[in-house]
C-alpha cells in the first residue's frame, strides 16, 4: 500500500548519497553558469535513480531536466534544483544544500509515484545570483505543464513561502568627448558628468515612489585620469517593487531620467539589461498552507513558522507566474546567521545543516505527495492559481 511513510523511509536510505553530493559542491563552489562540476554530479546521480535526463537544456551548458514518468494518469511535480556559488565566498547562500534538497525529495517521491501516476521533474536551474535560467526555461514554456513546482531555502529559522521583488537590472552607458581638463575643457562632452546627473535625479523621485520601491546602483566606470574629461562612464542600477507592473513603471521613470541626462550634458546614452529581469514571487497560499501542514506534523510548532516575505528577488518568481509554485525556508543552522556570509557557508557544511537538508526534502517530497494522492487538494491549488494569474 502507497503511503507517506514510504516515501521518508526511502528518503533516509538515500540520505547518505545526498550528504555526500552536498559536501561535495559545497567543497567546490563553481560561479553562475559554469557549475560543470555541480550539474555533472547531479545529472549522473539522477540517471543512477532511473530518471531520464536532458543535458544543456536550452543551450544553457549547465541546465538540465531530470524526469521520471509513470506512464499514469496524474500531475506533473517539479522539484528545482540550484547550485550556483557567490565570488569569493563560494556557498554562502546555501545552494549546495539546496540541490540535494530537491534531488532526495524526488527520489523518495519516486517510490510511490507508480502507484499515485503521474510525472516528477527535477530543473537544474543555473545562476540563480545572476542571470537565472528560470527565466528562459519559464519563457519557453518549460514550466506550463507543471501542476506544482517546489524548492526551499536554507536558513537560520522557518519561514512560510511568502513575496519577493521584481526586478530590473539596467546598464546605463554615456559617451561624450575626451579633452584635457584644464587646457581644453570646453572642447569635451563629460560622459560622467552624465551619469552623476542620473544618480542625483534619481535620489530626487524616492519621496515619489511607493514604500515597496527599491533603486540602487554604482558607478562600474568613471572614467581613466582626473586631467582628462571622461568620454566614458557607465553605471548599473537594480530597480525593484512587489509587482512587474510597478517595476515597469519605475523602469520607465528611470529612463526618462537616464535620456534627461544625456540631453542635459551633450552624451549619448545606450540602455541595456546586464541580467534577466525577475517577476515578484506568487506564492500559492493553498500549496504553502500544505507544506506548514508538514511541518508541524512533523512537530515544528506553528509560532516557529515566521511570516515570509523575502526583500530579495528570485528567479522562481517568473516560474510561479507559469505554474503553482513556493519557496519556503527551512532551518538549518541553530545560531542567527545571515545569507550571503562566510559565518553562514561554514555552518551550511555542517552536520546540522545536513540534517536540515533531510528534513527539508522530507517537507518538500510529502508535500508533493499529499497533492498528488489528493485530486480535491490539486483543484483548490488550481483554482488559486488560475485566480491570481487570469488579473
Amino acid at each position: 500500500m502507497t503511503t507517506k511513510q514510504t516515501v521518508m523511509e526511502t528518503i533516509e536510505q538515500h540520505a547518505d548519497t545526498f550528504r555526500a553530493i552536498s559536501r561535495a559542491i559545497g567543497n567546490r563552489p563553481e560561479l553562475g553558469h559554469e557549475e560543470v562540476f555541480a550539474s555533472g554530479l547531479l545529472s549522473e546521480e539522477l540517471e543512477r535513480q532511473g530518471f531520464k535526463v536532458e543535458r544543456g537544456t536550452l543551450g544553457i551548458p549547465t541546465a538540465f531536466i531530470g524526469e521520471y514518468d509513470s506512464g499514469k494518469e496524474g500531475p506533473t511535480i517539479a522539484f528545482l534544483c540550484e547550485y550556483d556559488a557567490l565570488p569569493e565566498i563560494g556557498h554562502a547562500c546555501g545552494h549546495h544544500l539546496i540541490c540535494s534538497m530537491s534531488m532526495i525529495a524526488a527520489v523518495g517521491l519516486k517510490s510511490v509515484i507508480m502507484e499515485l501516476g503521474g510525472k516528477i521533474r527535477v530543473y537544474g536551474t543555473p545562476a540563480e545570483e545572476t542571470k537565472g535560467a528560470k527565466v528562459p526555461m519559464a519563457e519557453a514554456g518549460l514550466f506550463d505543464d507543471c501542476d506544482i513546482a517546489l524548492m526551499a531555502h536554507p536558513y537560520h529559522s522557518y519561514e512560510r513561502s511568502g513575496e519577493s521583488l521584481a526586478l530590473d537590472a539596467i546598464q546605463f552607458e554615456y559617451t561624450g568627448v575626451a579633452a584635457h581638463a584644464a587646457a581644453s575643457p570646453h572642447e569635451g562632452v563629460n560622459a560622467l558628468d552624465a551619469v552623476l546627473s542620473l544618480f542625483h535625479n534619481v535620489n530626487a523621485i524616492r519621496q515619489q515612489t511607493r514604500s515597496d520601491a527599491r533603486i540602487h546602483g554604482i558607478i562600474d566606470n568613471g572614467g581613466k585620469a582626473p586631467n582628462i574629461i571622461p568620454d566614458y562612464a557607465s553605471a548599473k542600477f537594480y530597480v525593484r517593487s512587489a509587482t512587474r507592473s510597478y517595476t515597469n513603471e519605475l523602469r520607465a521613470k528611470v529612463l526618462r531620467i537616464a535620456e534627461g541626462a544625456a540631453l542635459a550634458t551633450g552624451a549619448t546614452l545606450k540602455v541595456s539589461n546586464y541580467e534577466f529581469s525577475y517577476d515578484e514571487l506568487l506564492t500559492n497560499e493553498t500549496l504553502s498552507s500544505q507544506f506548514n501542514a508538514n511541518l508541524m506534523e512533523a512537530g515544528i510548532r506553528p509560532e516557529e513558522i515566521e511570516s515570509g516575505k523575502d526583500n530579495g528577488s528570485l528567479d522562481l518568481g517568473n516560474v510561479s507566474v507559469r505554474c503553482p509554485a513556493i519557496h519556503p525556508y527551512v532551518k538549518v543552522v541553530d545560531e542567527r546567521y545571515m545569507l550571503h556570509t562566510e559565518a553562514f557557508r561554514d555552518a551550511a557544511m555542517t552536520e546540522r545543516a545536513l540534517d536540515g537538508m533531510i528534513f527539508g526534502a522530507k517537507m518538500l517530497a510529502g508535500t508533493a505527495y499529499d497533492v498528488a494522492a489528493n485530486p480535491e487538494l490539486l483543484a483548490r491549488i488550481r483554482a488559486e492559481f488560475h485566480a491570481r494569474t487570469s488579473k
